[in-house]
């Protein structure tokens, strides 16, 4: 499987090292990358550099962009797994909740990939894969800021796609459907929730995370070098109804 997806020897930075992030940044490093993955606390991952990192501002986005770029020798892989959901109705969404969400999901994007953009677009190489959401596409209630974030997530990501093309740098975000994650093991967790959300799901069941790693190597690959500005929902049909 390495072999074909060309990942041997690139040199990978992994934002966000829990459930997602740290799962693909075990499977880069499984395929021959040389990965640093970077989280708020520095985690305990087989194969994997992690590093601990405050993303929550632009200077510490570049800051660890720079230093990954300078420990890997460079840069070829940027994959952005940072995220958090507060489910409110909006008109129980404090402004300060609005505000973080859109900081840790949306502006992140923004600092990250501009960052690795910089340098990928000077090499002449990159790839750029960006955790997205059905949530930005549909209109769930009580994901208000959480939405917001990802249609914004997957508009950036197309212009950044449009704007880094020419310089051999491909932008692509995944939009996972109900994935058991770190993240929504709390709500599934209440009652009926995992029966209701399984319901809307074509494929009758909720997806896992490898459902979502395979993706995303895919869109860091060789083989995926004249896919650019792609949201690949991988929901199990959830958007299909």
């Amino acid at each position: 499987m390495s072999e074909w997806l060309g990942l041997t020897g690139k040199r990978v930075l992994v934002a966000g090292a829990g459930g997602l992030g740290g799962a693909c940044a075990t499977a880069f490093a499984d395929a021959g990358a040389s990965v640093i993955a970077a989280d708020i606390q520095a985690r305990e991952l087989p194969g994997v550099r992690t590093v601990a990192a405050d993303m929550s501002t632009s200077d510490g986005c570049r800051e660890l962009v720079d230093s990954a770029a300078t420990k890997l020798g460079g840069l070829d892989v940027l994959v952005h797994s940072v995220g958090q959901n507060i489910r409110k109705p909006v008109l129980e969404t404090s402004d300060e909740e609005w505000q973080s969400i859109l900081n840790l999901n949306l502006s992140t994007v923004f600092w990250l990939g501009k960052a690795a953009g910089k340098l990928m677009c000077a090499q002449g190489y990159g790839r750029q894969v960006h955790l997205s959401s059905v949530a930005g596409l549909l209109a769930h209630p009580a994901h208000g800021p959480y939405a917001a974030s990802k249609g914004g997530l997957n508009q950036i990501v197309r212009v950044m796609a449009r704007e880094w093309a020419s310089s051999g740098v491909t932008v692509n975000a995944v939009a996972p459907g109900y994935t058991e994650t770190p993240l929504t093991e709390e709500h599934l967790a209440k009652p009926g929730v995992r029966d209701e959300l399984t319901g809307l799901v074509p494929a009758g069941k909720l997806g896992s995370v490898s459902d979502v790693v395979g993706p995303i190597l895919f869109l860091a690959s060789d083989q995926a070098s004249f896919v650019t500005g792609h949201v690949l929902y991988v929901d199990g049909g959830r958007t299909l109804v």
